[in-house]
Formats: structure tokens, sequence, C-alpha cells
């Protein structure tokens, strides 16, 4: 009934199994991965009509973690897997990088990537088989796929690359987080996450990761050989006369407009051309056989492109003016907005980014279900670009792939150097509203996240920026450019994003749009970014050099005591009741964990304060031989209840109200009245108290030899 096909082989010491011909046999192409005990099904559909006329190539990836691959049960009231999470949107996006420049030119058929996880083991991410099931599935299919694509983790662990390490490995050991995809001869994607590291390892990291899954793409070939579908023949279309002939009409036109600096002007004047263009080429009410506009756009797009690369690498100006290295003119500010806990506005070029940084407590931290346990994330950033940053208008109120993915990349960024929970107890919460674009918001929404950050009083190690490199890459021709503008990210060749300190990378991000990028270019890009990096951090300096002494005035104050673990029952109370009471009568938010920490949180002094005294007077512990003022509470024949301390009270016995024989309590003190006691002891576990001790109106110690002559005159009378 199956006709299973299968390759097993053995990748950093585990087992990687490749298998198709059983599950989904009605998609174009299906495979089933297996990493020990983690399974991704990889399933690849495409149409056999071609979309005309759309401009780009439609493909759509969708990773999908199923909870019952890690025996779960979703969780909210459906019960059921819902809207994608934050990490099935950029699994997706890490699927759809390496593999959209490997279709052929000219195939335009719509098509579907979709990878489902259905086994976790807890220990191997998906996201790496992921990756691989889905080179393997596009490669069966008989879509024109260039590739094979293999993909690797690549760890840091002791100053050695460690491949695939596992969960625990990362979480406790890692000082390196690299992702890295490519075919046997060129890298085409890297995502990573560093604890500033220097250029030379993250460099040797790519490579090592890239040696390390050639073994991959061989046993793709492999399966390929034996089950692959005959492929598909794309036609490719012949516009060199239609190109030539655009070519005569826009070109001096196109090499002026792109001489004009300001990206307003310059779009204006290129959409114009276009306008025109179109009016000549395709004449109102025309009945002749004319070009599609769609075809004019994409030969149009080829003429531009080879206008401003061949600027570039003919002459190093690039569409602003500048020479390769340069980077922008910068302006960063702090403290922007009034009442906000942190803020800043920084400024390169036509990139601006408003960044807000709020201060939370422990209530608004972040609750993550994924495949692995549901945890809690103290810190996040979200990251928005709304139609207006570039112009245009556009549908807003919803968060699209890219959002998340450029705002995990600054939160990557910036992990490294955020202080730990115990040094800084609040919840962070950025928000990068992107006000401009011409190029890198999300290295501009590093930089402003870094101000805004130090401006809110948050103690980072180190300041963080970021920096974006292109490149343009003819023959032998080769430009590496600093600082990115966005018409050189759209018609160049890489798009290599690394953020930083002045110590080391902290993550690095890269695209590659063709097959020849060596080490030496690589190595160049980073050598270069460096430099950029190290000047951004001095221009973001000359608005804040660190972080401010203490939180703004219009954040929540955090103050952290620690009590015995026994003591915590009594200050929740019964269902939660004494807990209630502080926070409603001090006003203060109060967090407490089982470990005995608690943590008190207030913008108010007062109520801060006022909680504090709650709950010391619940847990602390009167030390004995002090004095205390009391308030007298019960009578009863053989002593009085005083409570002296906070919530606690205490037995003074009728030996201990006088000096003298007391026949009867309420001789000696009434229920009201306000006394003067001295812890003695305990007995039986109950507070002991002493009023005899104390002179009742100083409130000073009477020494025992003392009240011993007061008891023997008393006596004799």
């Amino acid at each position: 009934m199956f006709k299973i096909e299968k390759e097993i082989i053995d990748w950093g010491g585990k087992t990687l199994t490749i298998e198709t011909g059983r599950v989904a046999r009605q998609a174009h192409g299906s495979v089933i991965a297996t990493y020990e005990g983690t399974s991704v099904l990889a399933t690849v559909v495409s149409e056999f009509e071609e979309k005309k006329d759309l401009g780009f190539f439609p493909l759509t990836v969708n990773y999908q973690e199923k909870a019952y691959a890690a025996g779960k049960i979703p969780g909210g009231f459906f019960k059921r897997e819902g809207r994608p999470s934050e990490k099935e949107t950029l699994v997706s996006r890490l699927i759809d990088r390496p593999i959209r420049p490997l279709f052929a030119d000219g195939f335009n058929c719509e098509t579907q990537v979709i990878a489902n996880v259905i086994s976790y083991d807890g220990e191997n991410d998906p996201d790496i088989v992921a990756l691989i099931a889905c080179s393997a599935a596009l490669t069966l299919s008989g879509i024109p796929f260039m590739g094979p694509i293999g993909a690797s983790r690549v760890g840091y662990i002791d100053s050695e690359f460690v491949l695939n390490p596992t969960k625990e490995q990362m979480n406790k050991e890692c000082n390196l987080d690299l992702i890295v995809a490519g075919t046997r001869s060129a890298v085409l994607m890297v995502e990573s996450e560093a604890n500033e590291l220097t250029e030379e390892i993250m460099l040797g990291a790519v490579t090592f990761g890239q040696e390390s899954f050639v073994s991959v793409i061989d046993a793709i070939i492999s399966l390929a050989e034996k089950a692959a579908k005959e492929p598909r023949v794309v036609e490719k279309e012949d516009l060199s006369e239609l190109e030539d002939r655009v070519d005569k009409l826009v070109n001096n036109d196109l090499v002026k407009a792109y001489k004009i600096a300001d990206k307003q002007e310059r779009s204006n004047t290129i959409a114009q051309i276009k306008t025109d263009l179109l009016s000549e080429i395709i004449p109102e009410n025309s009945q002749e056989e004319n070009p599609s506009e769609s075809e004019i756009n994409k030969v149009l797009k080829n003429i531009e492109k080879n206008i401003v690369r061949g600027s570039i690498l003919d002459t190093s100006k690039r569409i602003d003016g500048r020479n390769l290295e340069t980077v922008r003119p910068i302006q960063s500010d702090v403290s922007v907005l009034p009442l906000t806990h942190g803020s800043a506005l920084f400024t390169r070029g036509e990139t601006q980014a408003l960044v807000v940084t709020t201060l939370g407590t422990g209530d608004d931290e972040k609750y993550v279900d994924g495949l692995d346990e549901t945890y809690k994330e103290r810190f996040m950033l979200h990251y928005n670009f709304p139609p207006y940053s570039v112009g245009e208008v556009g549908r807003t109120g919803f968060t699209g792939r890219r959002e998340i993915g450029h705002g995990k990349l600054a939160w990557r960024a910036l992990k490294a150097v955020m202080p730990s929970y115990d040094d800084f107890p609040y919840t962070i919460r950025l928000v990068s509203e992107i006000t401009e674009s011409n190029g890198s918001s999300s290295m501009a929404t590093v930089c402003g996240s870094s101000l805004s950050m130090m401006d809110a009083g948050i103690p980072l190690n180190r300041p963080v920026a970021g920096i974006a490199m292109g490149l343009i890459k003819e023959d032998d021709k080769i430009a590496v450019l600093s600082d990115i503008l966005g018409d050189e990210d759209h018609l160049g060749d890489m798009d290599f994003k690394v953020a930083g300190t002045d110590k080391g990378i902290t993550s690095l991000q890269m695209d590659i749009k063709i097959t020849g990028i060596t080490k030496d270019i690589m190595e160049a890009a980073l050598t270069q970014a460096k430099k950029g990096r190290l000047h951004i951090l001095e221009e973001m300096a000359k608005a804040i050099e660190k972080s401010r002494d203490e939180v703004n005035t219009t954040a929540p104050r955090i103050e952290t005591i620690q009590v015995h673990k026994d003591k915590i029952r009594e200050v929740i109370g019964a269902g939660g009741k004494v807990v209630r009471e502080i926070v409603e009568e001090s006003g203060a938010k109060v967090d407490i964990n089982d470990d005995g920490t608690i943590r008190v949180a207030s913008s108010n002094t007062e109520s801060l304060e006022k909680a504090l005294e709650m709950i010391n007077s619940i847990v602390a512990e009167p030390e004995m031989g002090t004095i205390y003022e009391g308030k007298v509470v019960k009578i009863m024949d053989f002593g009085a209840f005083v409570n002296f301390f906070g919530k606690k009270d205490g037995l003074v016995h009728i030996s201990q109200l006088a000096n003298e024989r007391v026949k009867t309590v309420t001789d000696v003190v009434k229920e009201g009245d306000i006394v003067k006691v001295k812890f003695i002891g305990f007995d039986r576990g109950k507070v002991k108290l002493s009023m005899k001790e104390v002179d009742q109106e100083t409130g000073e110690e009477i020494k025992r030899e003392k009240a011993q002559e007061k008891n023997s005159e008393g006596s004799k009378k």
C-alpha cells in the first residue's frame, strides 16, 4: 500500500531520519523528518496555473506546533490550537527566508509549504527539523526549486562550537544560539542571539554550521534520486526587446532621479516617470496588442537595479551621496515624553524610531504557553510599523509577520545586556513606533530601545547599537555598504544586520539573495559593521552615556524583603484575606513567592511604606529584653493580654503587672489602656511580657535590684 523511501544518517551524534511515501501522499511533496524524538511533517502543494500580474512570487509558509506533539492539551476556553504563536510566526519566517530565493526565475504558481510538529521530545527544537523537512519536501515535489538547502543550530559552550545543542545546554551553558541555512556552496540565512561575542567567533560559527549540514543535503539528494517527481518545465519569458525599448525611454530620467538624496522627492519623481512610461507604451483606448503593466514593471525594475548597482560599483557613490562606509547623520534624544517611565527618539537619516519603556510588576509578566512548559517572560519588545512612516495609506490595527520578526530581532540584540531579576525586579515592556523609515528600522529600534531603557533607569550592562549592511556584487566587483537605504536593500544582494556593544556582537541576522557570498566577503562585512556600530554608540552617548541612577519618578518603586517560608501563610492569610487587606489599605501591589521573597510595588512612597510596615508587623519577631508600647486588649483572671508588636499579642501575668502583690488584674490595668511592656521570653510557645520591669512613666527599664527594693519597701508598708 505504501511505497516508503527513507534516508537515515548520524548527525551530530544523533539520528536523523527523512522519510517519504507514508503520509500526505496527495500533496505534491511530503516528508517526515525525525531528529531523535522530534518529528515534523512538511507538505508542499503548488498550483499549475500561474498567477500573472502579481509582481511577486506567491509563496506561503506556515509552521504549526501541535500540542499533542508534547503530550499536552492546549490552554484557553476552546482547548484547541488557535492563531499562530510568536514562535510559530518566527519559524515560518525562518523557513521562508532561505527557500524563497531558490525558486526558478519566472515560476509564479501559488505555492504553499506547511510544517506540522507532530512529535516533540523536549530536547531537540523542531525549528531546525522543520527547515530540513521543508527543504526535502520541495526537492521531491517536482516544483522548480534550486535546492536542496540544509540547516543547523550552532551553540558556543566552553569556547567550542556545538552542533544542535539540546534545550538544557542552551538554557544553562550556551553563549550563542545561531541558526544557519544554505546550500552546499553558499549561506542563505543566518539568525542568532549572542552574549557579546567577537566577529571572529560569529564568523567561525557560521562556517561551522554550514560545514555541518552538508551531510543533510547529501541525504536529501539521495532520497530525491529514489522518490522525486518529474520536474516541472518553466518557460522563462523573453522581455529583452521590451527592456531595450523601455531603457531608451527612461534611462536618462532614472539616472537623474537616483541622484536625488531626499527619499520622498526621489520616490515621487520615479513614480511620475513610471506613469509617463505606461502612458507611452500602453496608450489609452489602444486596440493593438501591448505588453502588460506587470511586464513593464519587471523590466523597469531591472533597469533601476542596473543604474543603482552600476553607480555604486563604478564610483563608490551611493544614492544619497555617501561613500560605502559612511553612516547617515544621527540625532539621539531622551526623555521626550513627560509621563512615560522612559523614552527616546532615535533618528538616523530618514529612519526614525520613537521608543517608550514601561516598568511593571510581576503581575504584568507575559505567560507563554508553548510545546515546552508554560513560563513567564518579564522582558517584552513590541515593534510597530505604521503606513505613514513611508508616506503611504495602509491597514492598521493588526500585527504582521514582519513586525513580529523585527521586534524579536531587536529583543535578541538587547537580551544579553539586561539586568537579572534579582538586581532589577521589574517587568519591562518596550514599544518601538517607527515614525519614519528609509532602511533598517529594526536597527533603529535597537538603538532607540537602549537609549529609552537607560532613560528609565534600567541598569543595562552596556548600551547596544545596531547597523544594517548591504552588498552589491557583479562578477569580480564587490561593494559592501554600511547603513543601507531602503532602495539599496531592495536592489542589493544582501541584508546583513549586526547589533552589539563595544565589547561584542549580541545579534546577527543575514539574508542573501545570491549564491556567491564567500567567507572573505562576510568577514569584510563584519569588520565594516563593527566600525559603524562603534560610531553609532559614540553618537548615542551624546544623549545619555549610562543608565540613570534611579527609575523615573513616574515608575513604580519596588522594594524586596525576604521572610522565612513559614511566614508566607501568615502574610497571605486564610483565602488570601490578609494580603488583600494589605493591598486595599495601602494601595500598593504585593507579589509573594514560595521561596519567601515578597516584592512590594507602588509609585507612591507613602503607599509603599504603609504596605511594608503592615508586612513587617506580621513577619517580624520581637527581640528579647526590648521594651515596647502596647494596648491592653483582653483581661483575664490570671493576667492581661497586650497587643505590643504589630498584630502580636503577649501575656502579662498577674505576677508581672507590678512590683507589689496584685489581687485583681483590673486594679492595675483595664482594656484599652496603653502600657509599656518588656519582652521577657516564651512559655510553651506563648509570648511572656512584663510591666513591673518598666517605668510606666518614662518607659525606661527598671533593674531587677531596684525592682526588688521597691518590692521590699511595699511589703514593709
